[in-house]
Formats: structure tokens, C-alpha cells, sequence
């Protein structure tokens, strides 16, 4: 089988976050074997393709090394660039059958456009235990498949040093995944209006490089803020940037990001069909 590694969301080559995108199979593994596979693999997630018999759309499938995830943005434009780049597909578009339900990415001059559901969330107090758990006092503080804390400065969401356990199991009492976002206004004149970070203990992975199900979340919890329509994002990922710009559609989230492949490899692994 042949493997793509993709920068996804990355403004350079070693930026982003790396993905794992495994060519379009006819079936789809052993769950044990794409588990066994990402693992291997060690990166934020592996990406799995099952060709749909209409050729029309893909099932898509993610794995980080230790748990298949519900939705993954950055596998899923990595996988988007490996069939419309690497591949060398004459379409300008990808669609995939998720257990987050559809999702699409279109190739625009800037990049890719990802096409992700609208999450529901709710603004709740700031639980006591999370201040002391992210060694900072959140402004606001909303609850969904991930918790989200708003930080009074750029600054602060950059030097972060969270206790990643209780990050986790505050996540958990509340209904979530076990993992938590921070975010803040960036301060005027920067390129981007807001920057932000995400540790992901619930996905066994500290902190994640470049998160496209996160700023789905938070593209609609920022746009109140703005008077733009697109909203610029840098997740600053200790020593690793990563960019997106988001927007609201209805009831989807279109996050823009480009993506940049790094190696390409043949696995030597054999899959039964």
C-alpha cells in the first residue's frame, strides 16, 4: 500500500500538523490493523480511504496512535490533497462519508477549502478547577465536544503550561471528549486576529499541532467579534505554526488551509480483500 505524509494547515513545509494518508482501498481493514498502523505511524492521525462503488465520494476514517476519533479536519484535508494532488485526480473536489456525516474540501487558489458541520456548544461558567488547571483566568468558557477557554491575551494562550490530567477529566465532567481549546483576540497589526492552542489528552496526544474539528468549534464563537466575514487563525503549537481561515455557512464551518506534502512511502503491510 502506499502512504502520503501531509503538512496540513501549514504555511511551510514542518509546519501544520502531520498526516498519514493511506491510498484508497477496496475494503476496509481490521480495526486492530489501522490501529496498529497509526500507532506505527506516530503522527497526529492516519487517515484511512474506502473508494465508494459510485467512485463519486470516499468513506474516511482516523486514527491517532492510540483511538479512532470521530472527526479529524487536518487528516481530512490531507486526504483531500493526496487525491486531488498526488493522485493526480482531474477534479477539483473531494467528498467523503464520515461518522461525522458528509464532509467536502474544494481546491481554491489559496489552498483548500474544508467544509465541516456546524457543533453545538453553550456558554457555561468557568468551572473553579479550570483556572487552576490551565494556570489562567478564562473570560468565557464554552462546552461541547470540546471545552473552550477564551484568554484575556494572545500572550497568555502562548505561554501555557496546562496540568494535561485535569484538563482532561474536567473535559470529561462536562460532557466533552477530554480535551480542551484556549484562544484569544491577537493584539492589533498581526497578521492573524486570533491565536489559539488545543491539548487533546482525551486523544492520547498532549498537544496537537494544527486542529481542524477545533476551529470549527471556534470559527462561530469568534465571529460576534469581527466585522470581518473570514476570521484568521494561528494555532501557536510551541516551535510549529499552523493557519486557517474560518467562516460560517449555515449550519457549516469552511476552514481554509493549504497543504504540503512531505514523503511518500510504500507499506508493507498486507490487507485481506
Amino acid at each position: 500500500m502506499r502512504q502520503w505524509t501531509v503538512d496540513a494547515f501549514a504555511p511551510t513545509l514542518f509546519g501544520g500538523n502531520p498526516a498519514c494518508v493511506v491510498e484508497p482501498l477496496a475494503r476496509w481493514p481490521a480495526e486492530t490493523l489501522m490501529q496498529s498502523i497509526a500507532q506505527e505511524n506516530n503522527v497526529g492521525a492516519t487517515a484511512f480511504l474506502v473508494a465508494a462503488p459510485d467512485g463519486g465520494s470516499f468513506g474516511l476514517r482516523w486514527f491517532t496512535p492510540s483511538v479512532e476519533v470521530p472527526l479529524c479536519g487536518h487528516a481530512t484535508l490531507a486526504a483531500a490533497h493526496v487525491l486531488l494532488a498526488e493522485m493526480r485526480s482531474e477534479a477539483s473536489s473531494a467528498k467523503f462519508e464520515t461518522r461525522s456525516g458528509p464532509l467536502s474540501v474544494v481546491q481554491v487558489a489559496e489552498g483548500y477549502e474544508l467544509s465541516l458541520p456546524m457543533q453545538h456548544v453553550r456558554r457555561i461558567p468557568t468551572p473553579p478547577e479550570l483556572s487552576r488547571a490551565l494556570g489562567a483566568e478564562p473570560l468565557e468558557v464554552w462546552a461541547g465536544p470540546y471545552l473552550v477557554a477564551l484568554l484575556g491575551s494572545a500572550d497568555e494562550v502562548r505561554t501555557l503550561r496546562p496540568d494535561l490530567e485535569a484538563l482532561h477529566q474536567i473535559s470529561l465532567s462536562l460532557g466533552g471528549q477530554g480535551n480542551v481549546g484556549v484562544a484569544a483576540v491577537e493584539a492589533p497589526g498581526s497578521p492573524h486576529q486570533v491565536v489559539d492552542r488545543f491539548f487533546a489528552p482525551g486523544y492520547g496526544i498532549p498537544e496537537d499541532p494544527a486542529t481542524g474539528s477545533f476551529h470549527g468549534i471556534l470559527t462561530p464563537i469568534m465571529a460576534s467579534r469581527f466585522t470581518t466575514s473570514s476570521i484568521r487563525f494561528a494555532q501557536a503549537y510551541p516551535g510549529r505554526g499552523a493557519e486557517f481561515v474560518g467562516r460560517s455557512e449555515g449550519d457549516r464551518v469552511i476552514l481554509g488551509g493549504r497543504a504540503r506534502t512531505y514523503s511518500e512511502s510504500r507499506l508493507r503491510v498486507l490487507v485481506e480483500n
